[in-house]
This record gives structure tokens, C-alpha cells and sequence, in this order.
């Protein structure tokens, strides 16, 4: 097989649910191989027999190249491994890779959360459990059938790394493209706080608050992820584009987002636990959501929505006390 002309042609996906089987259909193309790494060997067999991912990605036809595969033995060969584990389980995933990766790989974080255990971002978990490896974040506003079908979807590669623009160049193409930052902790604030606030939107929804108060929820969720990003020494033209803001429109407007859906069903009266038990998919701001609340409550920031739906998820407040507590909070300067 012939080489891309890079030196990324051994590229490893690690999770192969839809936003992993999506991005590693997106990564095979001709010259480079793609390994893509499940826990379930039902999906695995899937993706190496029929070429689908029929729990994940239904109806979506997978690269006949791609392969799959439960072990972690192809890694030392990987070039750049990106991790699409979901949030929460990112640590025990990096720790049961770490015997296989070899010193400086770029290891590129696609998990959109924080840490609930210890409120860290994914790359300072990366930091504690791979320190050698060379850390960057992909994040932006990409559904995972959009990605796998080849339409139009732009995203944001962040890396301090010289090896950034060579690596955002080497992952991209004509129909997903990626734009560079140094910006790591823009990237992933943006990226894990939009997902608490689409589950507020999707209860607005749910509701049937109207359309003029999501907006008005969007552009106040948005300054409540500007303001925790500046704490943590963000730049706000990285939360202004597609790892900010792209993201938050998107996750915020589409019943294809999970967060969203799952906050339409909060506002038409189900329960968490019912939710949850009919789903196989991870929603990230339910997890996060604690994290979230608590880090600004430690960085004295104030998020009034993110912590109405901690309180939510948390079964503190019912729907109901969480829309009285927000509607009834003083009317401040813009």
C-alpha cells in the first residue's frame, strides 16, 4: 500500500463508538492504515466482517481497511493515537495503554468532558498517566453521521506542540477540515461545558419554553463558559470559534446532539434513571455536569445555569425549581 507522504500513516482510534467509528472512517483513506480499538468483540467482529457498527453507527458502511481489533499490542507502531473514550473513563484506558505507547506519540483527546472524580480537563489526566506522550485536543461542531457520511465539518486541533500544524494538516481533508490552535484549555472548556448546556436547552425544549428562551439560554451559557475559560487563562477567540461557540450553537439547536435529547426528555417529565436505562450512548454533561459546577465554585465563577443542572442531574431540584431559581435571580448589567 502506498504512503500518504506523511508520517502519520499509522494512525490508532481507541473507542469505537459513533464520534470513534466515525473519525476513524474519516482517517482511512488510501495509503494509511487504521487500527480501531473496541472492548465489546461483537463490534469488532462487525467492523471486520460486515464493515459496520451496528450498535453505534447504524446504517453508516465502514472502510473495508479499517481494522479493528480488543488489544492494545498495534500501538507501539501507532504515529498518533486519538482517544475517544468516553470522559469518565479516559484515565483507565490511558492506564492500561501506557505499557504500549511509545514516548512522544501525539495523543489526541476527542473526549468532551471533565473529570468527575477529581475535576481535571482530559489533557491534565493525560498529564498524571502518560506524561511522555505529546498532548492535544479535537474538538468542534461534528455529529458522528455527518463526519462518517463525508459532509462538510470544520473542527479545532490543539496542541502547544511544534508538531500541531503538520498534524492538523495530516488528519484533515476537503470534507472535515481542521483548524490549529495552541489554545489547549480553550479547546477543552468549550468543548466540555456545551454539553451541560445543551441538556438545559434541550429541557427548554422539553418544555416548551420557546425558541426566544433558548437563545436567551445559549448567550448566557456562553458567557458562563467564557468566564470559567478566562479563569483558567483561555483565549477568548478560541472559545469565539468552532471549539466554543460552533460547538455550543450546534449541541444547542439539534435533537441529534445527546445532551440535548436527553434534557427534551428531563423537560417532558422522565426521570434521570429511565433516560439512562433506554440508552447504550454516553451523554457527557450528566458527568460533567458536577464537575463543572464544582470547579467554578472553587475558581469563584459564577454559572448560574450549569449549576442549576448539576442540582438536576443530582436530584436536588426537580425541572420545575430549577427554572423558578433561574428566572428568579436578579437582573444584572450585560
Amino acid at each position: 500500500m502506498a504512503s500518504t507522504g506523511t508520517k502519520y500513516d499509522e494512525i490508532s482510534v481507541i473507542g469505537a463508538g459513533a464520534w470513534g467509528t466515525a473519525l476513524a472512517t474519516v482517517l482511512t483513506r488510501p495509503g494509511r492504515h487504521v487500527t480501531l480499538w473496541a472492548r465489546e468483540t461483537d463490534i469488532v467482529d462487525a467492523i471486520t466482517q460486515q464493515h459496520e457498527n451496528p450498535l453505534f453507527l447504524p446504517d453508516i458502511p465502514l472502510p473495508p481497511t479499517l481494522r479493528a481489533t480488543t488489544s492494545f499490542e498495534h500501538l507501539p507502531h501507532a504515529q498518533a493515537i486519538l482517544m475517544v473514550a468516553p470522559a469518565q473513563y479516559v484515565r483507565t484506558v490511558l492506564s492500561h495503554m501506557r505499557p504500549h505507547v511509545i514516548k512522544g506519540t501525539p495523543i489526541i483527546l476527542c473526549s468532551k468532558g471533565i473529570e468527575q472524580a477529581t475535576g481535571q480537563l482530559m489533557s491534565e489526566v493525560l498529564a498524571e498517566t502518560l506524561p511522555d506522550a505529546v498532548p492535544a485536543v479535537l474538538s468542534g461542531p461534528s455529529f458522528a453521521k455527518d463526519v462518517a457520511r463525508g459532509l462538510p465539518t470544520a473542527v479545532t486541533l490543539a496542541t502547544a506542540d511544534p508538531c500541531g500544524h503538520e498534524l492538523a494538516a495530516a488528519i484533515g481533508h476537503e470534507t472535515f477540515r481542521v483548524y490549529y490552535t495552541d489554545d489547549v484549555i480553550g479547546a477543552e472548556i468549550g468543548g466540555a461545558v456545551k454539553n451541560v448546556l445543551a441538556i438545559a436547552c434541550g429541557i427548554v425544549e422539553g418544555r416548551k419554553l420557546g425558541d426566544s428562551a433558548r437563545a436567551a439560554l445559549i448567550a448566557r451559557g456562553f458567557a458562563e463558559v467564557q468566564r470559567l475559560a478566562a479563569s483558567l487563562g483561555a483565549r477568548s477567540e478560541t472559545l469565539e470559534g468552532l471549539s466554543g461557540l460552533g460547538d455550543l450553537i450546534l449541541t444547542c439547536t439539534s435533537r441529534q446532539s445527546r445532551n440535548m435529547s436527553l434534557g427534551v426528555a428531563l423537560g417532558e417529565g422522565q426521570s434521570l434513571q429511565q433516560i439512562m436505562a433506554a440508552r447504550n450512548t454516553v451523554a457527557e454533561g450528566v458527568h460533567t455536569a458536577a464537575a463543572v459546577a464544582a470547579l467554578a465554585a472553587r475558581r469563584a465563577v459564577d454559572m448560574p445555569i450549569c449549576q442549576a443542572i448539576d442540582a438536576i442531574v443530582a436530584d436536588r431540584w426537580s425541572v420545575t425549581q430549577a427554572i423558578h431559581a433561574l428566572l428568579s435571580r436578579p437582573v444584572s448589567d450585560e
